[in-house]
C-alpha cells in the first residue's frame, strides 16, 4: 500500500485548466502544462490497495491500477510505466479522453471523492515519453503470416500493435488521409493534441506495422480481394453511421452532422485548410445532443468565434449526486461540466426539435423546439411550451447507429449482422467469414475508447490463435461483456 493514511489525510486534487479567456484563443490542450507532477504522487497515495480492487472491474482493460498507483507514489516512474503498458497500449489516449469508469468503481468513492486514476495514468505515460521509457518493441521473429486491419482508430491500432509484436506482418488500411480514425478527426485538438497520436504511429512503424491511408475497403479495394491477399483480416471500421434528425427543414443549409463539422476544424489545425468551410464565426450555434461529441462541438464553436452556443438535450438534466438506483460501483449518470461548458454557452434539457426555419436563400435561421417529459414510459410533448431560438449553424451530435453499410465492405465480405445492425462475431471475435474478425464499435456498437482498445487487444488474441494455433496474447474482455451500468 502506497500511503496507509493517504485516503484520510489527502484531499482529491485534479489537473488545473488554463483560464477560459486564454484557452479559447488557441487550440492547445486546456490543462496547465506540468500542473499535475507536483501533486500526483500524493494523489496516487490516496489509493487504498483494496483487497478486491473494483477499479479493475470498472476498467475493461483490467488496468493494474493499485500497482501503478504505488509506483507513482514512490516516484518510480519506469516501473509505473511498465505496469501501465502491461494492459494498455495507449494510456496517453485513455488518460486524456476516457470518462474513467474506473473512478466510479473506486472503493474510496463509496463515501469520498475517488482516486484521480485518470490523472495518475496520464502523468505516468507523459513521464515515460519524456524519459525515453517508451520504445519500439519489434518481434524477435516473424511468423510469415499477414494480417490486414481495416480502420485506424483505437481498436484497429491496438489490434495491429498486438499482432505485429506477435510476429505477424500487419498492414492498417485507413480511408482518411491520416492515421487515427476518430482520435484524429473526431477529437478536437484542445482535448488531445495530435502529437500524441503521431509519436505512437512512429513507434508502431518502427515495430514493423505498415500503414495505408486514403484506401477505403469496399470502394477503393474490393473486400473479397483483400481477404485473398491476407491470411487474416480485422475489421475495426467503427460505427460511423450517424443518427439523423428527420424533421421539416432538415435540408436547409447550415445543418450538419457533428462528424462533418469537427474533422474540418481539425484539418485547419493540421495545416490542410486556412479556414474551415463550416465555421461558427459570427453565428448563433445550436448543438443537438448532450454527450461528449456535443461538448466537442461546443468547444470548437467557442474557438471559432460563435456569437452564442446552445446545447439541446432531449433527456432531463441529471443530478449532481449518485442516484439511489445507480449504486456504487456502477457508472452513474451525473450532471457533467466539461472544459467546453466552462467556456460559456447555454444547456437546455428536456426539449425536442420540431422543425427548422430558413431564410429566402435556403439557410437555417431558427430552430423550433418544445419541452418534453416522460409519461407512462413514453416521451410526450408539453402543450404550450413551443418556442424558437436563433440558429445559423446546427450540428447534430446524437450518436451513431452502426457501421457503414453503404461502402460495400459488409456486402463484399458477406458478413452477417446482429439484431442491432453491428457485425456479428463469436467468442473469439470471429465473423461468419473464416479468417475475418471484428473489433471495436463495428461489432460492439458506439462505445468508449477504453472498450475499443480492450476489444482490439482481445480480437488480436483470436486472430493469433487462428494463425498460430495458440496465443500468449491477453484477451481482457469477451464480446458479450458490458460496462458496469444499471
Amino acid at each position: 500500500m502506497a500511503d496507509p493514511k493517504g485516503f484520510l489525510t489527502t484531499g482529491r486534487e485534479v489537473a488545473r485548466t488554463r483560464p477560459v479567456g486564454e484557452r479559447v484563443k488557441d487550440w492547445n490542450e486546456v490543462y496547465v502544462p506540468g500542473s499535475l507532477l507536483p501533486i500526483i504522487s500524493k494523489q496516487a497515495g490516496r489509493c487504498m490497495d483494496c483487497g478486491i480492487p473494483f477499479c479493475h472491474q470498472g476498467c475493461p482493460l483490467g488496468n493494474l491500477i493499485p500497482e501503478w498507483n504505488d509506483y507513482a507514489y514512490r516516484e518510480d516512474w519506469s516501473a509505473a510505466s511498465e505496469r501501465l503498458h502491461a494492459t494498455n497500449n495507449f494510456p496517453e489516449f485513455t488518460g486524456r479522453l476516457c470518462p474513467a469508469p474506473c473512478e466510479s468503481a473506486c472503493v474510496l468513492a463509496i463515501n469520498q471523492p475517488a482516486v484521480t486514476i485518470k490523472n495518475v495514468e496520464v502523468t505516468i505515460i507523459d513521464k515515460a515519453w519524456d524519459s525515453g521509457d517508451v520504445t519500439p518493441q519489434p518481434p524477435e521473429r516473424l511468423s510469415g503470416k499477414t494480417v490486414a486491419v481495416i480502420g485506424s482508430g483505437p481498436a484497429g491500432l491496438a489490434a495491429a500493435q498486438q499482432l505485429t509484436r506477435a510476429g505477424h506482418t500487419v498492414a492498417v488500411y485507413e480511408r482518411a488521409d491520416r492515421i487515427g480514425g476518430l482520435l484524429r478527426y473526431g477529437i478536437p485538438e484542445f482535448k488531445m493534441e495530435k502529437r500524441h497520436i503521431n509519436r505512437r504511429i512512429e513507434q508502431m512503424r518502427a515495430e514493423g506495422t505498415k500503414f495505408r491511408t486514403e484506401v477505403e475497403i469496399g470502394r477503393d479495394v474490393d473486400a473479397a480481394k483483400l481477404r485473398k491477399r491476407y491470411d487474416a483480416v480485422v475489421i475495426a471500421a467503427g460505427a460511423t453511421t450517424a443518427r439523423d434528425l428527420p424533421v421539416p427543414g432538415r435540408e436547409l443549409g447550415g445543418i450538419h452532422q457533428a462528424m462533418e463539422y469537427l474533422p474540418l476544424a481539425n484539418k485547419v489545425q493540421e495545416g490542410d485548410l486556412t479556414v474551415s468551410p463550416i465555421t461558427a464565426e459570427g453565428k448563433h450555434v445550436i448543438v443537438i445532443g448532450g454527450g461528449d461529441t456535443g461538448a466537442d462541438c461546443v468547444g470548437t464553436a467557442h474557438r471559432q468565434g460563435a456569437v452564442s452556443v446552445t446545447q439541446l438535450e432531449i433527456m432531463a438534466r441529471p443530478g449532481e449526486e449518485r442516484p439511489a438506483n445507480q449504486p456504487w460501483p456502477t457508472f452513474p449518470m451525473l450532471y457533467k461540466v466539461t472544459s467546453a461548458h466552462e467556456e460559456g454557452g447555454e444547456r437546455i434539457y428536456s426539449v425536442s426539435t420540431t422543425h427548422f426555419e430558413g431564410d429566402e436563400d435556403g439557410n437555417v435561421q431558427f430552430l423550433h423546439l418544445v419541452e418534453v417529459e416522460f409519461k407512462d414510459g413514453k416521451l410526450e410533448q408539453k402543450p404550450g411550451t413551443e418556442r424558437k431560438i436563433p440558429a445559423q449553424l446546427v450540428t447534430l451530435a446524437m450518436g451513431f447507429t452502426g457501421t457503414d453499410q453503404e461502402n460495400g465492405l459488409v456486402r463484399q465480405f458477406g458478413l452477417e449482422l446482429d439484431a442491432r445492425g453491428n457485425i456479428a462475431r463469436d467468442g473469439d471475435y470471429a465473423t461468419n467469414v473464416p479468417g475475418v474478425y471484428v473489433a471495436g464499435d463495428a461489432g460492439r456498437g458506439q462505445s468508449l475508447i477504453v472498450w475499443a482498445i480492450a476489444e482490439g487487444r482481445s480480437a488480436a488474441r483470436g486472430v493469433d490463435r487462428y494463425l498460430a494455433g495458440d496465443s500468449a496474447l491477453p484477451a481482457p474482455i469477451k464480446p458479450t461483456d458490458r460496462s458496469l451500468m444499471v
